[in-house]
């Protein structure tokens, strides 16, 4: 059994990814841009475009962009990356 590390849930080791998130069984070792250390997994984050008026009114306005977000325990730098939602594979 493994854990996945976006969700935390028990996965049997006979699979490659987690079922619930589709995350990898091991995550890609990230380096930093500045110094070489090892990036950190912080987890995803949601952000928005909009102000308040429009959040209270619903998603209709607003565009949110997910993003999995990486950090260097050492020097601090803030990696971000989009989360590309899993494409289904297309009969041939």
């Amino acid at each position: 059994m493994w854990k996945c590390a976006q969700c935390g849930e028990e996965i049997e080791d006979q699979f490659d990814s987690c079922w619930k998130c589709a995350a990898p069984a091991k995550e890609p070792v990230l380096q930093c841009l500045r110094c070489k250390e090892n990036l950190d997994y912080c987890g995803a984050k949601r952000f928005y475009e909009g102000g308040h008026f429009a959040a209270s009114m619903g998603d209709l306005f607003v565009n949110r962009e997910r993003f999995d977000v990486y950090s260097c325990p050492k020097c601090g730098h803030v990696e971000f990356f989009v989360d590309l939602p899993v494409k289904a594979i297309e009969p041939v």
